[in-house]
């Protein structure tokens, strides 16, 4: 009789443990692909989802919220969701510049450099947005150690055009944006740290457990996204997504782009992650033929191969993945001009030879064979003043300002917030470029506002670099894959 709970403790121990956690899915997926160049994108993704589960109304905030009693959804993250009613949040740190023309458009949206934050909240009489954005901001930055604090109220806007709602719309209050980003931040390890903590496996098994702080930080590009979306027919579903862009052909002795997972990460899968419902690791393969995979792929689907890692496959762990090129004895970059993966490409660049004055210029470049029509929208330093009469539109060196509509300018204040730059309609014929240039004045800033630049991973840096300029966002309206 004594040896019966023992056995039941075993029998648990057989049962998937995904099973055991009624009402919370936790899943997991990484991405590989190799790129022209010869680097080697990757992007974590696990998504943890609370069925049935709705964001708190922010009408009931005078009052005592319900218990929650999470499993596998991060505890400290649903904490202070619930304390400040938020709807939606999209968190992302990232450090280095994404090159859109040769490495397409990222699996997980959000490359911008530094840190940009972003989140939908309901009105309330109690306590108002802006009260509650203060305090998700500097709850946020204690927990993922990042200086999310200094996005004031002079880097908060709310440009609902760029960033509706990716879920679903509650009913009981309208809900209003508000987004900051903070391009001079950097990310290191302390921001990795937390980010893993969250994890119901935290980086001991599964796919976590490739995330070796030395490789992911030594990538050309490396960026870690907090996402949290509410759909109707769901619930709230967390996402947590990581991204790299690695580049063998620099860490290689013989200059080759071979791949596999100990090289990329120094680390192996040693065992999955038992309460993961799915785990898997696709490979898109390359469009040339030459290459040779090991394993050989269980599933091949639209020029994928998928591995399933779950506790119930049949894959051998440890895994190591490897891509090799046989006939290549050493990686040949390709030669220019090359054509761009995506159908748009802008570039930005300051243009003047004082510190005061100076021309921003856009250019926009119609890749596609059709004409494009899209929305840019540019936040900009208090401290900067476009002059807005000297607004130029040009392709091929004419001025077409027939192809501008819908200018909207809100000038900066150093006393108030940073300002909105043109958000306009823009058509751009196809396989053509198109230039927007502007004079700009560059106000004096102080040496306390410089400083507020700086971050904990290099706080001498934001005192030398001064103000950086946020990534602007590109809104797509035709074509749709945009």
């Amino acid at each position: 009789m004594r040896r019966t709970p023992v056995w039941i403790f075993l029998a648990c121990l057989c049962t998937p443990s995904f099973a055991l956690y009624p009402g919370e899915i936790y899943r997991e997926d990484l991405r590989i692909q190799p790129l022209r160049d010869g680097r080697v994108s990757t992007t974590f993704s696990f998504v943890t989802v609370l069925e049935g589960a709705v964001p708190r109304n922010p009408m009931a905030l005078g009052q005592v919220d319900e218990s929650q009693h999470y499993a596998l959804f991060p505890l400290t993250l649903g904490q202070i969701l619930r304390e400040h009613a938020i709807t939606e949040l999209h968190l992302t740190l990232n450090a280095g510049r994404w090159n859109y023309d040769n490495w397409g458009h990222p699996h997980e949206a959000g490359v911008g450099t530094g840190a940009e934050l972003w989140a939908w909240m309901g009105a309330s009489e109690i306590t108002t947005v802006d009260e509650r954005w203060s305090g998700l901001r500097n709850a946020l930055s204690g927990l993922f150690c990042a200086s999310l604090g200094s996005l004031d109220s002079r880097r908060t806007l709310s440009p609902t055009v760029a960033f509706p709602l990716s879920g679903s719309t509650p009913t009981f209050a309208p809900h209003e944006l508000r987004h900051a980003s903070l391009p001079s931040e950097n990310v290191c390890t302390e921001n990795l740290t937390p980010f893993l903590k969250l994890l119901p496996c935290k980086s001991h098994a599964g796919l976590a457990s490739l995330l070796n702080p030395q490789k992911v930080f030594d990538a050309d590009w490396h960026g870690m996204g907090i996402h949290v979306i509410w759909k109707e027919d769901t619930g709230v579903e967390l996402k947590l997504t990581l991204q790299a862009v690695f580049n063998p052909v620099r860490t290689s002795t013989g200059k080759r782009r071979d791949w596999n997972l100990q090289l990329l990460f120094d680390r192996s899968i040693e065992r999955s992650c038992p309460v993961a419902s799915s785990s898997s690791i696709t490979v898109i393969l390359p469009e040339e033929k030459d290459y040779q995979i090991i394993p050989e792929y269980p599933a091949h689907v639209d020029g994928l191969a998928i591995y399933d890692l779950s506790s119930s496959s049949n894959f051998t762990i440890p895994s190591n993945i490897a891509m090799s090129w046989p006939s290549e004895h050493s990686f040949q970059y390709p030669l220019p001009p090359l054509t761009p993966v995506t159908p748009i490409s802008v570039k930005r660049t300051i243009h003047g030879t004082t510190q005061t004055r100076g021309i921003l210029s856009v250019s926009v470049t119609n890749n596609s064979p059709q004409e494009i029509s899209a929305g840019y929208l540019e936040m900009v330093p208090a401290l900067l003043t476009l002059w807005m009469h000297t607004l130029k539109v040009e392709i091929n060196s004419q001025i077409r300002s027939d192809l501008l509509s819908g200018l909207k300018y809100h000038p900066p204040s150093p006393q108030s917030n940073d300002r909105l730059s043109p958000l306009d309609v823009a058509s751009c014929p196809h396989n053509s470029t198109k230039d927007h240039a502007r004079n700009f004045h560059r106000g004096q800033q102080s040496f306390s506002e410089i400083h507020r630049t700086s971050t904990r991973c290099d706080e001498r840096l934001g005192s030398t670099r001064g103000r950086v300029f946020p990534a602007p966002s590109i809104v797509s309206r035709y074509p749709s894959e945009l």
